[in-house]
């Protein structure tokens, strides 16, 4: 689809797209569609970690495991995402299908948390956990795919709208495109957590995981059915191969070379080995080399919603006139975003330069990590305040209920001295709950009147005692106001680190592997995930503060190793760079044309043990 000249505007715009105030008319629909799916993607998450915990019913470790798990394949595909839209199906037609699966992945996960499904003795409890654990994961695992896939699509397809002479368009375009994403992220983690706590049910009424993950799911079919509205005014690239696909074949090429000299054809050494190439791989292999330290930042950063969600559940979320939901303080971080991203670039660099100082990029990076160690020493010292709090409650009344969302009930042991322990377990509607995968049999019944029950175990010897209410639960006397130091922190961090880590990458990377750094970066993000899963699962610290300071004390000495590497860092300038490189292979060019003739080289190829047997029988080959 050719460039066509606006009649009104006078302007040129691509595709069939009519020109509206110098802006495609089709970057509308792609804006929209970014807001929906963001607003889907993070409405979802919000009330992820608690649907496990709650609904599910896994414990802390296992939840925090799946929810970062979830996150690391959702920056892993875009890997994918990228390959097929470049190599096969092109972005258009990959957003497409991708948003597909993607709204599937919604909608099942919203299936998965209606509790009525498998609740055959309607006791507002899925009598099997099976079906709804499989099919949230498969709705994941759905969701990852999609969200990953689509990520490397849409912001460069809303790009590719514009043409050459619309640089200022299309810088407005990124500017408002980043805005839907924060706007999104900031609605719907303020929305979501509303829903999750209303109650629905067919036969019972149960907090509404239900309603939490379909209204994102709704919203990921309006953002699909937006976009395909819009299809007959895009311009649509056709896909032009993969640089990625390439980078990867002229790094194999060139080690297989270099370990076997005399066995691959000098033409296909000739093919790939270009000088201009090898230079830009070496740009992006050196800021790939930078990026080996940061994932830690990510292992800490991506916790906000997972561990400090789950703190923030044992607190206190009365602000006065306005109650808060746990994973509704996730909403602190886009509200800071939006907050320092202006005061940062506005004030405090240009107040730094004026000082005389030279914060580099990198720098700032470094700086941004240390901002998150303190943000964890922050937790830490919240969560210890938390464990005091709860020890003086239970001291004071061991069956009374602290914390939102928890019971405290005893365990005796006849016959035994010093037996007596008392277990934090779930707490749901008020005693109505039967706790199948905690304790089999224990059933604590809702009474009319505040009264202590006792309900024999299976074993003779051992009895649960409990209380039962009729009113809701008081909670924990640490007020949840003590968490926004931490989201400060990590939020200001994340502005220092990520911001300046993404412009870095785009103004270091050569002009056609800039998605290879994109990759990188994503990868980075994925890896920081896997990182909080190993330490959940296998360390198993048995205390949460401490659990905070061994990441801080990790990000620390990352930091100091990533500041090494920083400093022996040099700046380049790959245009400068490409374009000397340019100005030579024409230069070559010429001479070359200007001789009568080359002469052909005969390359006898020598026998190598090292190498693969399918050369064998070819002993020469001609250049």
């Amino acid at each position: 689809m050719a460039d066509k000249e606006d009649p009104k505007n006078g302007k040129m715009g691509k595709g069939k797209s009519k020109v509206v105030c110098g802006y495609p008319l089709s970057i509308f629909f792609i804006v929209v569609n970014e807001f929906c799916e963001r607003f889907s993607y993070y409405g979802m998450r919000a009330v992820l970690v608690l649907y496990f915990k709650y609904f599910l019913r896994w414990d802390d470790d296992l939840a925090t495991s799946i929810y970062h798990t979830f996150v690391a394949l959702c920056y892993l595909t875009p890997i994918l995402g990228a390959i097929v839209a470049d190599s096969w199906l092109g972005k258009f037609k990959t957003i497409i299908y991708l948003s597909i699966v993607y709204a599937v992945g919604q909608v099942a996960m919203a299936v998965s948390a209606i509790h009525d499904i498998t609740d055959s003795d309607r006791d507002g409890t899925p009598d099997s956990m099976t079906f709804h654990i499989v099919l949230s994961m498969v709705g994941l695992f759905l969701i990852a795919l999609g969200t990953g896939g689509i990520k490397p699509c849409v912001a460069a397809f809303g790009g590719d709208q514009f043409g050459e002479h619309q640089d200022r368009q299309r810088r407005t375009f990124f500017s408002v495109f980043y805005l839907c994403i924060n706007g999104g992220s900031l609605l719907s983690t303020i929305i979501t957590p509303v829903l999750r706590a209303q109650e629905c049910g067919i036969y019972s009424k149960q907090k509404c995981y239900s309603l939490a993950f379909g209204v994102p799911a709704a919203l990921m079919v309006v953002a699909l059915v937006v976009f395909i509205i819009g299809s007959g005014m895009y311009y649509k690239a056709e896909p032009q191969g993969n640089i990625m696909l390439d980078v990867c074949k002229c790094i194999g090429v060139s080690l297989a070379y270099t370990i076997c000299i005399n066995t691959f054809y000098i033409t296909a050494y000739q093919q790939w080995l270009k000088k201009l190439l090898i230079a830009q791989i070496k740009m992006v292999l050196k800021v790939l080399f930078l990026y080996i330290p940061l994932p830690m930042f990510w292992t800490l950063f991506d916790q906000k919603g997972s561990r400090w969600t789950l703190q923030a559940t044992t607190m206190d979320g009365n602000f006065g006139a306005l109650v808060i939901q746990p994973d509704q303080m996730q909403t602190v971080n886009p509200i800071l975003i939006l907050t320092l991203v202006p005061i940062m670039d506005s004030l405090i660099y240009p107040l730094i330069k004026k000082c005389g100082l030279n914060f580099t990029p990198l720098k700032r990076m470094t700086v941004g990590m240390l901002l998150a160690a303190i943000a964890f020493v922050c937790a830490a010292l919240v969560q210890i305040q938390i464990d005091v709090s709860t020890k003086q409650l239970l001291h004071s009344s061991p069956y009374i209920l602290s914390g939102q969302g928890f019971i405290y009930f005893k365990l005796t042991i006849k016959g035994k001295a010093n037996s007596d322990s008392t277990t934090v377990y779930p707490f749901i509607n008020n005693c109505n709950t039967k706790f199948t995968n905690l304790l089999p049999e224990v059933i604590l019944f809702k009474s009319a009147a505040c009264s202590q029950k006792h309900h024999r175990y299976p074993d003779p010897n051992v009895y649960i005692h409990f209380l039962c209410f009729t009113e809701d639960i008081k909670p924990n006397s640490v007020h949840m106001a003590l968490q926004i130091p931490q989201y400060f922190f990590i939020t200001a961090g994340e502005v220092m680190f990520s911001v300046t880590g993404l412009e870095f990458s785009y103004s270091q990377a050569p002009s056609n592997m800039k998605a290879v750094l994109q990759a990188g970066w994503l990868f980075t993000v994925a890896i920081g995930n896997f990182i909080v899963l190993i330490v959940a699962e296998l360390a198993k610290i048995p205390k949460q503060w401490a659990e905070y300071v061994l990441f801080a004390s990790l990000l620390v000495a990352v930091c100091v190793i990533f500041s090494i590497m920083a400093y022996f860092y040099t700046y380049i300038d790959p245009t400068e760079i490409e374009a000397q490189f340019k100005k030579k292979i024409n230069e070559d060019d010429e001479d070359d044309k200007s001789k009568p003739g080359k002469a052909e080289v005969e390359m006898v190829k020598r026998d190598s043990i090292k190498c693969h047997d399918e050369y064998d029988k070819a002993t020469q080959t001609k250049m």
